[in-house]
Protein backbone atom coordinates (compact mmCIF):
# COMPACT_ATOMS: atom_id res chain seq x y z
CA UNK A 1 0.00 0.00 0.00
CA UNK A 2 2.77 2.99 0.60
CA UNK A 3 4.02 2.39 -2.84
CA UNK A 4 1.74 4.80 -3.40
CA UNK A 5 2.64 7.92 -4.30
CA UNK A 6 -0.21 10.16 -4.15
CA UNK A 7 -3.98 9.70 -3.42
CA UNK A 8 -6.66 11.44 -5.16
CA UNK A 9 -10.07 12.04 -3.92
CA UNK A 10 -12.76 12.41 -5.79
CA UNK A 11 -16.74 13.64 -5.30
CA UNK A 12 -19.30 12.09 -7.18
CA UNK A 13 -22.02 14.18 -8.02
CA UNK A 14 -20.93 17.89 -10.42
CA UNK A 15 -17.45 16.15 -10.28
CA UNK A 16 -16.30 12.84 -11.56
CA UNK A 17 -19.91 12.37 -13.40
CA UNK A 18 -21.30 13.99 -16.20
CA UNK A 19 -24.80 15.74 -16.25
CA UNK A 20 -26.75 12.18 -16.64
CA UNK A 21 -24.26 10.47 -13.35
CA UNK A 22 -22.38 8.84 -15.86
CA UNK A 23 -18.64 7.72 -15.95
CA UNK A 24 -17.62 8.91 -19.15
CA UNK A 25 -14.71 6.71 -21.25
CA UNK A 26 -12.60 9.59 -20.76
CA UNK A 27 -12.61 9.53 -16.94
CA UNK A 28 -12.67 5.90 -16.51
CA UNK A 29 -9.31 6.11 -18.85
CA UNK A 30 -8.05 9.00 -16.74
CA UNK A 31 -8.57 6.32 -13.49
CA UNK A 32 -6.79 3.52 -15.52
CA UNK A 33 -3.97 5.89 -15.73
CA UNK A 34 -3.97 7.11 -12.31
CA UNK A 35 -3.46 3.82 -11.14
CA UNK A 36 -0.65 2.88 -13.98
CA UNK A 37 1.07 6.05 -12.67
CA UNK A 38 0.85 5.06 -8.30
CA UNK A 39 -1.66 7.25 -7.56
CA UNK A 40 -4.93 5.45 -6.13
CA UNK A 41 -8.08 7.07 -6.96
CA UNK A 42 -10.76 7.14 -3.96
CA UNK A 43 -13.90 7.89 -4.14
CA UNK A 44 -15.49 10.18 -2.24
CA UNK A 45 -19.30 10.90 -1.43
CA UNK A 46 -22.42 11.89 0.35
CA UNK A 47 -23.88 8.76 -1.30
CA UNK A 48 -23.51 5.22 -0.06
CA UNK A 49 -22.08 1.85 -1.98
CA UNK A 50 -25.41 0.20 -3.34
CA UNK A 51 -26.01 3.08 -4.71
CA UNK A 52 -22.09 3.72 -6.84
CA UNK A 53 -21.53 -0.01 -7.67
CA UNK A 54 -22.34 0.79 -11.41
CA UNK A 55 -19.98 3.91 -10.89
CA UNK A 56 -17.04 1.82 -8.96
CA UNK A 57 -17.08 -0.69 -11.57
CA UNK A 58 -17.24 1.98 -14.97
CA UNK A 59 -14.56 3.91 -13.06
CA UNK A 60 -12.39 0.87 -11.85
CA UNK A 61 -12.11 2.35 -8.45
CA UNK A 62 -11.94 0.32 -5.35
CA UNK A 63 -11.79 2.34 -2.60
CA UNK A 64 -14.40 4.62 -1.30
CA UNK A 65 -14.94 7.21 1.39
CA UNK A 66 -19.06 7.08 1.50
CA UNK A 67 -22.13 8.48 3.47
CA UNK A 68 -19.99 11.54 3.69
CA UNK A 69 -17.31 10.10 5.82
CA UNK A 70 -19.42 7.23 7.72
CA UNK A 71 -18.32 4.61 6.09
CA UNK A 72 -14.79 4.03 4.35
CA UNK A 73 -13.56 0.80 2.27
CA UNK A 74 -9.97 0.35 1.16
CA UNK A 75 -9.17 -1.79 -2.04
CA UNK A 76 -12.45 -3.55 -1.45
CA UNK A 77 -11.73 -4.37 2.67
CA UNK A 78 -13.99 -2.13 5.13
CA UNK A 79 -11.94 -0.15 7.51
CA UNK A 80 -14.45 2.27 9.07
CA UNK A 81 -17.92 2.60 10.19
CA UNK A 82 -19.67 5.37 12.51
CA UNK A 83 -23.01 4.65 13.65
CA UNK A 84 -26.22 6.27 14.92
CA UNK A 85 -28.02 5.15 18.31
CA UNK A 86 -31.57 4.20 17.87
CA UNK A 87 -32.50 7.19 20.81
CA UNK A 88 -30.77 9.51 17.29
CA UNK A 89 -32.99 7.67 14.77
CA UNK A 90 -36.39 7.98 16.98
CA UNK A 91 -35.96 11.53 17.99
CA UNK A 92 -35.26 12.40 14.56
CA UNK A 93 -37.98 10.16 13.06
CA UNK A 94 -40.59 12.34 15.31
CA UNK A 95 -39.19 15.93 14.34
CA UNK A 96 -39.56 15.18 11.01
CA UNK A 97 -42.90 13.28 11.56
CA UNK A 98 -43.53 16.62 13.41
CA UNK A 99 -42.72 18.72 10.49
CA UNK A 100 -44.20 17.01 7.92
CA UNK A 101 -40.78 16.28 6.01
CA UNK A 102 -40.13 12.75 5.46
CA UNK A 103 -36.25 10.80 6.28
CA UNK A 104 -33.95 8.18 4.64
CA UNK A 105 -31.74 5.88 6.63
CA UNK A 106 -28.65 4.65 5.44
CA UNK A 107 -26.26 2.02 5.67
CA UNK A 108 -23.21 0.63 2.85
CA UNK A 109 -26.00 -2.29 2.30
CA UNK A 110 -29.56 -0.72 2.35
CA UNK A 111 -31.50 2.36 2.37
CA UNK A 112 -35.10 3.12 3.50
CA UNK A 113 -37.23 5.85 4.32
CA UNK A 114 -40.27 6.47 6.20
CA UNK A 115 -42.52 7.16 3.07
CA UNK A 116 -42.86 8.83 -0.19
CA UNK A 117 -43.90 12.10 -1.81
CA UNK A 118 -43.05 14.38 -4.13
CA UNK A 119 -40.10 15.69 -2.61
CA UNK A 120 -38.74 12.41 -1.88
CA UNK A 121 -39.07 11.41 -5.50
CA UNK A 122 -37.38 14.43 -6.49
CA UNK A 123 -34.26 13.99 -4.20
CA UNK A 124 -33.86 10.60 -5.80
CA UNK A 125 -34.19 11.74 -9.13
CA UNK A 126 -31.71 14.75 -9.13
CA UNK A 127 -29.09 12.36 -8.37
CA UNK A 128 -30.59 9.62 -10.91
CA UNK A 129 -31.05 7.06 -7.71
CA UNK A 130 -33.79 4.67 -6.96
CA UNK A 131 -36.49 5.91 -4.80
CA UNK A 132 -36.37 3.39 -1.31
CA UNK A 133 -38.52 0.85 -0.04
CA UNK A 134 -40.66 2.49 3.30
CA UNK A 135 -39.55 1.08 6.75
CA UNK A 136 -40.23 3.65 8.97
CA UNK A 137 -38.79 2.03 12.30
CA UNK A 138 -36.17 -0.12 10.30
CA UNK A 139 -33.82 1.60 12.44
CA UNK A 140 -34.78 -0.65 14.92
CA UNK A 141 -33.36 -3.46 13.24
CA UNK A 142 -30.69 -2.69 10.85
CA UNK A 143 -27.76 -0.19 11.40
CA UNK A 144 -27.58 3.48 10.73
CA UNK A 145 -24.76 5.41 9.25
CA UNK A 146 -26.39 8.62 8.09
CA UNK A 147 -29.77 9.99 7.93
CA UNK A 148 -31.24 12.34 4.80
CA UNK A 149 -33.86 15.00 5.79
CA UNK A 150 -36.13 15.30 2.90
CA UNK A 151 -37.39 18.78 2.75
CA UNK A 152 -36.82 22.12 0.91
CA UNK A 153 -36.84 24.69 3.68
CA UNK A 154 -36.77 24.65 7.04
CA UNK A 155 -33.48 23.50 7.73
CA UNK A 156 -32.68 25.26 11.04
CA UNK A 157 -35.45 23.74 12.88
CA UNK A 158 -33.18 20.48 12.76
CA UNK A 159 -29.74 21.89 13.46
CA UNK A 160 -31.38 23.44 16.88
CA UNK A 161 -32.75 20.09 17.60
CA UNK A 162 -29.90 18.02 16.94
CA UNK A 163 -26.11 20.28 17.63
CA UNK A 164 -24.88 16.96 18.08
CA UNK A 165 -25.01 16.35 14.49
CA UNK A 166 -23.87 17.50 11.11
CA UNK A 167 -26.33 19.01 8.32
CA UNK A 168 -25.33 19.44 4.62
CA UNK A 169 -27.77 20.49 2.71
CA UNK A 170 -26.69 19.30 -1.05
CA UNK A 171 -29.45 19.70 -3.35
CA UNK A 172 -32.98 21.75 -3.06
CA UNK A 173 -34.98 18.69 -1.40
CA UNK A 174 -32.89 17.08 0.99
CA UNK A 175 -29.98 17.48 4.11
CA UNK A 176 -27.49 14.68 4.57
CA UNK A 177 -26.76 14.06 8.37
CA UNK A 178 -24.11 12.76 10.04
CA UNK A 179 -22.39 12.44 13.53
CA UNK A 180 -20.67 15.59 14.37
CA UNK A 181 -16.93 15.46 13.01
CA UNK A 182 -17.91 12.63 10.38
CA UNK A 183 -16.65 14.62 6.98
CA UNK A 184 -15.19 13.78 3.82
CA UNK A 185 -12.43 15.34 5.20
CA UNK A 186 -12.46 12.99 8.44
CA UNK A 187 -12.65 9.96 5.99
CA UNK A 188 -9.48 11.43 4.10
CA UNK A 189 -7.34 11.48 7.56
CA UNK A 190 -8.78 8.23 8.60
CA UNK A 191 -7.72 6.67 5.36
CA UNK A 192 -4.40 8.12 5.22
CA UNK A 193 -3.90 6.45 8.50
CA UNK A 194 -5.17 2.93 7.75
CA UNK A 195 -2.35 2.70 4.91
CA UNK A 196 0.08 4.39 6.31
CA UNK A 197 0.29 7.09 3.70
CA UNK A 198 0.74 10.09 5.65
CA UNK A 199 2.76 12.63 4.15
CA UNK A 200 1.78 11.29 0.98
CA UNK A 201 0.79 13.85 -1.67
CA UNK A 202 -3.28 14.58 -1.80
CA UNK A 203 -5.28 15.81 -4.27
CA UNK A 204 -8.95 16.69 -3.68
CA UNK A 205 -12.17 17.32 -6.22
CA UNK A 206 -14.87 18.80 -5.80
CA UNK A 207 -18.08 21.11 -6.34
CA UNK A 208 -20.49 21.30 -3.57
CA UNK A 209 -21.03 22.23 0.33
CA UNK A 210 -20.16 18.95 1.45
CA UNK A 211 -16.85 19.44 -0.10
CA UNK A 212 -15.62 21.91 1.37
CA UNK A 213 -13.98 19.22 4.83
CA UNK A 214 -12.27 17.35 1.78
CA UNK A 215 -10.54 19.75 0.30
CA UNK A 216 -9.63 21.24 3.02
CA UNK A 217 -7.94 17.69 4.33
CA UNK A 218 -6.14 17.48 1.06
CA UNK A 219 -3.08 19.16 0.10
CA UNK A 220 -4.07 20.44 -3.24
CA UNK A 221 -7.50 21.22 -3.82
CA UNK A 222 -9.36 21.30 -6.76
CA UNK A 223 -12.61 22.84 -7.42
CA UNK A 224 -14.57 21.94 -10.41
CA UNK A 225 -15.40 25.04 -12.92
CA UNK A 226 -19.48 24.69 -11.77
CA UNK A 227 -18.42 24.40 -8.29
CA UNK A 228 -19.75 26.93 -5.90
CA UNK A 229 -18.40 29.78 -4.87
CA UNK A 230 -17.09 29.84 -1.63
CA UNK A 231 -15.20 26.60 -2.65
CA UNK A 232 -13.63 28.28 -5.67
CA UNK A 233 -11.99 30.84 -2.70
CA UNK A 234 -10.69 28.07 -0.57
CA UNK A 235 -9.27 25.87 -4.03
CA UNK A 236 -5.46 26.08 -5.25
CA UNK A 237 -6.77 25.08 -8.42
CA UNK A 238 -10.08 25.80 -10.36
CA UNK A 239 -10.25 23.50 -13.09
CA UNK A 240 -13.33 23.50 -16.20
CA UNK A 241 -16.56 21.79 -15.47
CA UNK A 242 -17.34 18.55 -15.07
CA UNK A 243 -19.24 18.38 -18.32
CA UNK A 244 -16.67 19.74 -19.94
CA UNK A 245 -13.23 17.44 -19.19
CA UNK A 246 -13.00 19.05 -15.84
CA UNK A 247 -11.52 15.64 -14.22
CA UNK A 248 -8.70 15.49 -16.84
CA UNK A 249 -7.87 18.98 -17.06
CA UNK A 250 -6.93 18.81 -13.57
CA UNK A 251 -5.02 15.46 -13.53
CA UNK A 252 -2.95 16.65 -16.12
CA UNK A 253 -2.59 19.96 -14.99
CA UNK A 254 -0.57 18.58 -11.91
CA UNK A 255 1.13 15.37 -13.93
CA UNK A 256 -0.94 13.01 -12.25
CA UNK A 257 -1.78 11.39 -15.96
Amino acid sequence: MSNYRAVAFFDLDGTLLDAHSKITPEVANAMSALKKNKVLPVIATGRTEIEIIGIKEQAGITSNIVMNGAFIRVDGEPVYSSYFTEEECQRMYELTEKQGDLLSYYNEEHIWCTGHNQTLVDSYNFIHSEVPPIHPLGFKEHPVKMLLVLCQSGDEVYHEAFPELTFYRNGPYSIDTVKKGISKGSGVAKLLEVMNLEGVPTYGFGDGPNDFALLEACDHKIAMGNAITELKEIASFVSKKNTEGGIVHALKHFDLI
